[in-house]
């Protein structure tokens, strides 16, 4: 299977020129560009990728710089699908990995909840006091995290935010991270079920902190020399690493080996301790610094790692994707992805190639057996009741021939054939030359027939052995234990024959 690099671009804020930046889709392995969607100027973590699953086609979410439009493209079409009028100009967006609801952010601290299929917005709350900067949904879909300029993190429950019975009532976050000093920039979730998944934030602040949900609590802050723009995490959660505004890239390893008492090496966590526990990034020493550190030259602006974890991408300031070998650090190439001037790369991501990306397959959803293009609903601009109680979705059916008798049981002549002789033909053998030719074959089994039952008769005639063996065995035991019970008994006959000679001897006396 092929893996493919997305990114989005968009007129980065220290640039004066005012352009439209664009989509892209590229081969991790050559750089070779497959696709591309114009028209969009979508900012930090304001793009969102639904992938081409439950016959279904993929979606892309644009949300639209210093505008109130949420731009929506097709994989199967190459122009804009839908232009989505928002209640207001959102700061960022995000959907969960089922692709069933988007959650988005605003300027002056609120959150939306939609659902995508129907378009029906079941919540709308003031989340934060400032700037919503990241949003991003748990890999279960379970728990929606928010970021904000204000610091702090809140963690919402979905099934609370969809509960009709609570929808008067302003929604109560599950746990407020606040243990941030400057404006959030960057959230991870970590594997697992919410709430037993950690969590990793990136600030302002130079600090990247290592939380636990289920616990509510810190574990470990990491300290780095630079702020912290983006971060990626291992989808082993073995290391993450952290980017900054300077073109540095720093690896942290989560685990570290150490030498026991018995001189054998441990692996061990690193943190843990808690709000008291901080770890300065580089302090290790010169030495292990560098070989941890990832120099770029260009301010990197987003972050990702490949589905394997073995390639690490780098979106720059400058338009660029620089793809790196984790292992080594050695930059394999470089893709100029967004050559425009002032274009900066805002969104990166990996997934594997879809069956209905555009130019790489026909359009389809009717008889030709295509991809059905997932149909998309204009959101809601504000709660209402009438359609949420009605919540009619709007689904396409994959067209699936019917199945008959003969096309579940039809077996042909060559798979026959081919069945047929994979049984019977005789196996090559270990050092790779021919089986034995049929005739030796033969020879052998009837040996092998008379070898069995040779062995059978002498099996017979031991098995008479033993049983005669063992008779005698229980007899001569079953005698000498009537011996040991009655040891000073006389036996009848010897006391009958005392008898006997006693009268004799007293007749003979009589007579004298």
């Amino acid at each position: 299977m092929q893996e493919l690099i997305i990114s989005t671009s968009a007129p980065s804020s220290t640039s004066q020129i005012l352009g439209s930046g664009s989509i892209l889709f590229h081969d991790i392995q050559t750089g070779t560009s497959l696709a591309s969607f114009k028209q969009t100027t979508a900012a930090k973590n304001c793009t969102a990728l639904i992938p081409t699953r439950d016959a279904g086609g993929g979606l892309i979410l644009a949300v639209q710089q210093d505008k109130s439009l949420l731009h929506v493209y097709t994989f199967q079409k190459d122009q804009i699908s839908l232009k989505i009028v928002l209640p207001e100009r959102l700061s960022c967006i995000t959907v969960d990995r089922r692709g069933q609801f988007c959650a988005a952010g605003t300027a002056q601290g609120r959150v939306y909840l939609w659902e995508i299929a129907s378009g029906i917005m079941y919540n709308s709350w003031e989340a934060h006091y400032r700037k919503v900067t990241v949003l991003r949904f748990t890999p279960d879909g379970e728990a929606l995290l928010s970021g904000s300029e204000d610091s702090g993190i809140g963690v919402w429950s979905v099934f609370r935010l969809l509960d009709d019975g609570v929808q008067n009532e302003i929604p109560e976050a599950y746990a407020d991270l606040s243990d941030h000093t400057l404006p959030i920039t960057d959230i991870v979730c970590g594997f697992g079920p919410f709430p037993s998944c950690r969590v990793l934030t990136a600030s302002s602040d130079h600090c990247v902190k290592l939380w636990d949900l289920s616990s509510k609590s810190l574990l470990t802050t990491f300290q780095f020399p630079h702020a912290v723009t983006s971060i990626t995490w291992d989808v082993t959660e073995r290391l993450f690493f952290a980017a900054s505004a300077d073109g540095s890239i720093h690896q942290v390893n989560l685990f570290r080996t150490r030498i026991d008492k018995t001189g054998a090496r441990v692996a061990e966590a690193v943190g843990g301790a808690g709000i008291g526990d901080v770890l300065s990034v580089g302090d290790d020493g010169p030495s292990v610094g560098k070989r941890r550190l990832v120099s770029v030259g260009e301010p990197v602006t987003a972050l990702s790692l490949s589905l394997t974890g073995a390639l690490l991408l780098a979106g720059t300031a400058l338009g660029n994707v620089h793809v790196y070998d984790v292992p080594s650090h050695q930059l394999l190439r470089t893709i100029n992805a967004h050559p425009g001037p002032g274009l900066a790369v805002t969104y990166l991501a990996t997934l594997l190639k879809p069956s209905d990306l555009v130019g790489h397959v026909h359009l389809g959803g009717d008889k030709d057996g295509g991809i059905p293009v997932r149909p998309i609903v204009p959101f809601q601009r504000m709660r209402e009741a009438r359609p949420r109680e009605a919540h009619e979705v709007t689904m396409m059916l994959p067209h699936a021939q019917k199945a008959t008798h003969e096309s579940v049981t039809a077996y042909s002549r060559e798979e026959l054939l081919r069945d047929w002789e994979f049984f019977t033909r005789p196996r090559p053998a270990a050092d790779g030359t021919d089986a034995l030719p049929a005739a030796r074959a033969d020879g052998r089994v009837t040996q092998l027939e008379d070898e069995v039952a040779r062995l059978k008769t002498q099996l017979a005639r031991a098995k008479g052995v033993n049983d005669v063996m063992w008779e005698t065995l229980v007899q001569n035991m079953a005698e000498r234990g009537k011996e040991l019970a009655a040891p000073d008994q006389v036996p009848d006959s010897q006391e009958d024959d005392a008898d006997g000679r006693e009268r004799k001897r007293g007749k003979t006396k009589g007579v004298e």
